[in-house]
C-alpha cells in the first residue's frame, strides 16, 4: 500500500516482505476534509490510525477553550492511548486541521493480527513504549521549562510551525494566544 507506513513498521519491529505487505494491506484508507472529526469526547477510539497525508490535532475542551495536546503529521500515527486500550470513552477530540489521507485500523483488526503474525505484539509493544516516553517529555518540558523554551523548542520542528495555526500552538505550549504573540516577538 505505501512505503512510509513500511518504514513506520519497521522502525518498531522487522518482518520480511511477505508479512510486512500482508499486515500493510490490513489497513484501511480514508480521506477527510479539513475541521473533520475522528474522534469526539464521550467515544471509544477504536482505530489506529496512520497520517498518509495532512495532520490532525489531539484535543480537549475546558473552561470553553480548546486545549490542543498533539499534533499527527505525515507518516505518523494518531490515537488516543488510553481509549484505545482500556476500550474507554474518550476525554479528546481527534480533529483534521487541514484535508488529510489516513491508513487506519480497527482494534479488532490488530487483535486478530496478533495470532496470524506474532510479531505485530513486538511492534505494538515497542510502538507504546515509544508512545509512552514521548508523553513523558511532553510532561516534563510542560512543568519544567518555561514558554519560552517550549516555543524555542517547537522551531526546531518546521512542521509545527508551518502547519499548526497559531491558537493551536498557543495551547499546546500552555500559554494563552496574546502570550504567544509576546514570545514569538521576543525571539525575534
Amino acid at each position: 500500500m505505501t512505503a512510509e507506513l513500511k518504514s513506520f513498521i519497521n522502525q518498531y519491529v522487522s518482518l520480511d516482505g511477505a508479512e510486512l505487505d500482508d499486515i500493510v494491506n490490513r489497513f484501511r484508507r480514508r480521506k477527510v476534509k479539513k475541521n473533520d472529526l475522528l474522534l469526539n469526547e464521550g467515544t471509544i477510539c477504536r482505530d489506529l490510525i496512520f497520517v498518509q497525508e495532512g495532520c490532525l490535532r489531539l484535543y480537549y475542551i475546558a473552561n470553553d477553550i480548546e486545549i490542543s495536546v498533539w499534533f499527527a503529521f505525515k507518516n505518523s500515527s494518531a490515537i488516543d492511548i488510553y481509549s484505545f486500550i482500556s476500550e474507554k470513552p474518550s476525554v479528546y477530540f481527534l480533529q483534521a486541521i487541514e484535508d488529510s489521507e489516513l491508513l487506519y485500523m480497527p482494534k479488532t483488526a490488530l487483535i486478530k493480527l496478533y495470532q496470524t503474525h506474532p510479531k505485530m505484539q513486538e511492534m505494538m509493544r515497542n510502538f507504546w513504549e515509544d508512545a509512552v516516553l514521548n508523553l513523558i517529555d511532553r510532561f516534563s518540558a510542560l512543568q519544567r521549562d518555561p514558554a519560552e523554551k517550549r516555543y524555542r523548542d517547537l522551531l526546531a520542528k518546521p512542521p509545527y510551525i508551518q502547519k499548526i495555526p497559531q491558537k493551536y500552538l498557543a495551547s499546546f505550549i500552555g500559554v494563552t494566544p496574546t502570550s504567544l504573540s509576546r514570545i514569538r516577538k521576543n525571539i525575534r
